[in-house]
């Protein structure tokens, strides 16, 4: 196979390196320094890639992917459920209704969102819709006086059975009129993921319309369920364009402080792994210099003999690209396997932590999960290899600038 002169030579310099053990191991240490932040990179990324999705499906089994609001849905909201529906991007449609309320048990109150929903349309909509779920709704529609709790909210009000709670309106608590306060049977307990499992309780619809009458704030409103849930609001805006006084809210946007804190976590943790692969970067810019010097009568033997600057710095920068990408190979494959095992070994970290330490299962590790995300990888790999290739150009350049007749002269 026929390789270009300055591939050829460049190749040659970086493997048969035995004269010089000393560079041989800066340039090892310098490919160690690229694969390790490669690798680390990608397991961190690949962590909070699990810890958003987690964190994504649980504000969903509460959070409506997309929330319908305006005038037009108190007027008819059958017509622009039957609307969005046609539309084979939106799985189903509920209407609802949420307000601020108080819950009062055997002398222990809390503050909740009290939902009123249409049980025969929620199963449709919510992501837990299980079998024990929508078992539940059912109890909850055929229950004329009936609620169900979130398990954590019941759980802090020691609530293990069907039992009568009361519950009063925000707005009539704080009038100090408590004549619209309506005694409910708890009829089960539900899970509406870590943001709604300690607050959130579910009604009837007509039951929550009686309760919230005359209040503007608690309006009644639509939720949808979309195919893709990164692009929800685009395909509410579609489906409904023809609608006029509507607000569209999606789930990102309700959600929007923490996602956006999460976005924010996860670019300044990457940022500041990137600088793992900056220092192996760095580590190949002084192998570098140190093999233009122990070249330096190579380069000027080869400038002699009709080699051009430009074939110099190809030299130099085949060199230390070879570390870069080779760097980067073995830090993507170490990466991608110990992201695709982080479970199992953080399993086997607790259970070794177990045996160390007494009373230790409190040491809660093998929660961790993983997404690798492969558009992610491509684009670090690319960023290495970039970083790498920039740290070749100095070095590259002092060496087209050796004078031959300076180097000759003392050989």
């Amino acid at each position: 196979m026929i390789k270009p002169f300055s591939v050829f030579v460049g190749l040659r310099y970086t493997l048969t390196r035995k004269r010089n053990f000393f560079l041989s191991f800066v340039s090892l240490i310098s490919m160690l320094g690229v694969s390790l932040g490669v690798m680390i990179l990608i397991v961190a990324l690949s962590v909070m890639n699990g810890s958003i999705s987690t964190l994504r499906d649980d504000a969903l089994k509460s959070v409506p992917h997309v929330t319908i609001s305006g005038e037009p849905i108190a007027a008819d909201w059958k017509k622009i459920a039957d609307t969005a529906v046609a539309s084979p991007q939106i799985v189903a449609a509920a209407p609802y209704l949420e307000g601020e309320a108080n819950i009062l048990y055997q002398g222990q109150s809390k503050f909740i969102r009290l939902r009123g929903i249409d049980s025969m349309l929620e199963s449709g909509v919510v992501n837990n819709a299980n079998q024990r779920y929508s078992s539940l709704l059912q109890v909850l529609a055929d229950t004329e006086n009936g609620i169900i709790l979130g398990v954590q909210l019941a759980a802090s009000l020691g609530i293990y059975s069907s039992v009568g709670v009361s519950v009063t309106p925000l707005g009539s608590l704080l009038a100090r009129n408590l004549s619209d306060t309506e005694s409910l049977v708890v009829v089960g307990f539900a899970d509406f993921g870590v943001y709604g499992n300690s607050d959130t309780a579910l009604v009837n619809l007509q039951q929550a319309q009686r309760l919230f009458e005359g209040n503007s704030a608690s309006s009644l409103q639509l939720r949808l369920r979309v195919t893709d849930v990164f692009n929800v609001k685009a395909i509410a805006e579609n489906a409904l364009s023809q609608y006029e006084g509507i607000e569209l809210q999606s789930w990102d946007e309700a959600q929007a402080s923490l996602f956006n804190a999460l976005r924010i976590e996860k670019a300044l943790t990457s940022f500041m792994l990137m600088m793992i692969v900056v220092v192996g970067a760095v580590n190949i810019v002084s192998t570098l210099v140190m093999s233009v010097a122990d070249k330096s009568a190579d380069v000027a033997i080869l400038r002699t003999m009709g080699a051009s600057k430009s074939t110099i710095m190809k030299i130099f920068m085949v060199q230390g690209l070879v570390a870069g990408l080779v760097g980067t190979l073995v830090g993507a494959v170490l990466g991608v396997i110990l992201a695709a095992n982080i479970t199992g070994l953080s399993l086997a970290f607790e259970r070794l932590l177990n045996l160390i330490f007494t009373g230790s299962n409190i040491y809660f590790i093998s929660h961790l999960q993983t997404q690798i995300n492969w558009q992610e990888v491509l684009w670090l790999c690319l960023a290495a290899v970039s970083i790498s290739f920039l740290a070749t150009l100095y070095p590259a350049y002092r060496a087209s600038r050796i004078q031959p007749a300076e180097v000759l002269r003392y050989e």
